[in-house]
């Protein structure tokens, strides 16, 4: 993420190219209050989340970003919060960082099994981004995005997407993840085998039974699947 300075601190966030965009129509609207209101969207977004898993999707936290500035959206050109969705996540996608020995294994998981994507993001084009960027999209069977399910894990409604589209069931398929709370538990609610990428050896949370594998880099998945 772009480094910017608010309030004499230097913070890492995509508020600064937002603001850019943003003054072209309210420029009387600053960048650090920018940058609360886009801190305020992720909050809200994250508390309507944990009440039952529910996606809240971009435009729906950009419309809370602009209430927050005072903004009417509809006085806004059209296509304005798309604009600024498209910049925000542009910038995600660029700071995502994909490790070089990822590939080579997924290359490998592809030539015996169906690969498939099941992720907790709020807009799909930019998960969709993340993965060409980093050259693995065209392996992957299918890519359920909860942005397009409207659900997220550990809810079941994203997983059955994903076994519809692979033609599997849970009990023939393997689950790999980095959130117990969310890919494990969901997992193992369904039935799955679950194998948590657990790299700081955290303990699992309460309500989470232990995962069939703990490893600590998707790479172990060489040895458990003996590639």
């Amino acid at each position: 993420m772009p480094e910017i300075q608010i309030n004499g601190r230097t913070v890492r966030s995509s508020a600064g190219m937002l603001h850019a965009i943003l003054k072209t129509q309210a420029p009387h609207i600053g960048l650090e209050a920018c940058y609360e209101a886009l801190g305020d969207s992720w909050r809200e977004a994250e508390r309507l989340r944990a009440i039952d898993h529910r996606e809240v999707a971009a435009p729906e936290r950009f419309a809370h970003f602009f209430r927050r500035l005072g903004l009417d959206e509809t006085a806004l050109p059209v296509g304005f919060g798309r604009t600024l969705i498209d910049a925000h996540r542009g910038a995600l996608g660029r700071a995502a960082e994909f490790p070089a020995h990822h590939g080579p294994l997924l290359r490998r998981l592809k030539e015996r099994y169906r690969l498939a994507v099941v992720s907790n993001f709020d807009y799909t084009p930019t998960a969709l981004d993340i993965l060409e960027r980093a050259g693995v999209v065209e392996l992957f069977d299918a890519v359920v995005v909860s942005d397009e399910v409207g659900w997220r894990k550990p809810r079941r409604d994203i997983f059955d997407a994903a076994f519809a589209r692979l033609g599997v069931r849970p009990a023939e398929s393997l689950f790999v993840g980095d959130r117990a709370d969310m890919d494990v538990l969901g997992a193992q609610q369904l039935g799955m085998d679950a194998a948590w990428i657990n790299r700081d050896e955290e303990p699992l949370p309460p309500g989470v039974a232990p995962p069939t594998y703990e490893i600590r880099d998707l790479g172990e998945l060489a040895r458990i699947l003996n590639l």
